[in-house]
């Protein structure tokens, strides 16, 4: 019998990309995510979408509630939906900063809990969550990016310590520069945060550098590459690195003093 994979984010980067990658390779694949006009494609490669927003509990219990319903279990569920939301922590809003970690955190945590119970009577799960090279490196200017990243990396340390009882596996993908929306985006919100205040210099230096990484990065495939190897092992890893430049920038983050690392890490954004 074929796994019932949940992906959220499913509507493009990674999300998208680990949805066909694994609808072609088997797998019985739902789709979900908040704009259901870029999730129509997905139909002709076998996937069933599902409209589902994030911010909202009663969405994300909806979303579960009709694949159990359709297809009786959840096997593997890749938190995908994220958001890059970026700017001096001076100058952020404090709601935007709560819609962050409600979307990048919260949201998968959430959906968790709602696979959890299935997951245990069945005695078998894979949870993927998508962290970032972001999660074990903390850029200026992406504090609330960074800190939700940081924080699934924890999540995800305690949560597998918990299920591992019932046969089920918690997996970090860490993705360097990977093409996505999420880039270009995140480029645009830092300018309109923080383009025109006290550090407007610092922003222009990493809206350059963000302009860069968009032209270099590696195809989501790559990552949905990962994630299909860490979902089907027997033992999985705890974590999955790949991307551009993100075994490099993690070696020198676990060589490095942080002085030293942060000497680096400016001297790259002149």
């Amino acid at each position: 019998m074929s796994k019932t994979v949940l992906i959220t984010g499913a509507s493009s980067g990674i999300g998208k990309a680990t949805a066909i990658y694994l609808a072609q390779n088997g797998y019985q694949v739902y789709g979900a995510a908040r704009r259901a006009e870029k999730l129509k494609e997905l139909e002709t490669y076998g996937i069933k979408p599902i409209t589902m927003d994030v911010t909202k509990d009663e969405s994300m219990v909806a979303c579960v509630n009709r694949i159990l319903e359709e297809s009786g279990r959840v096997d593997v569920l890749i938190n995908s939906a994220g958001l890059g939301s970026y700017g001096a922590l001076e100058d952020v809003p404090m709601d935007e900063a709560k819609n962050q970690l409600e979307i990048n955190l919260f949201a998968a945590a959430r959906l968790i809990q709602l696979v959890l119970p299935g997951m245990r009577k069945n005695r078998y799960g894979k949870i993927v969550n998508i962290s970032s090279i972001g999660g074990k490196v903390g850029l200026p200017m992406g504090t609330w990016y960074h800190a939700s990243k940081f924080a699934i990396e924890g999540l995800s340390d305690s949560l597998r310590n918990e299920v591992r009882q019932f046969g089920i596996d918690v997996i970090v993908i860490e993705p360097g520069g990977t093409k996505s929306e999420m880039v270009e985006i995140g480029g645009k919100d830092l300018m309109r945060v923080s383009g025109q205040t006290a550090y407007a210099n610092l922003a222009k230096s990493l809206d350059k550098m963000y302009a860069v990484i968009e032209k270099s990065a590696s195809e989501a495939i790559v990552i949905s590459k990962l994630i299909k190897k860490g979902i089907e092992a027997k033992n999985p890893k705890t974590r999955y690195i790949g991307g551009k430049m993100a075994k490099p920038m993690l070696f020198m983050r676990s060589v490095l003093s942080d002085k030293l690392f942060d000497r680096m890490l400016m001297r790259s954004m002149k």
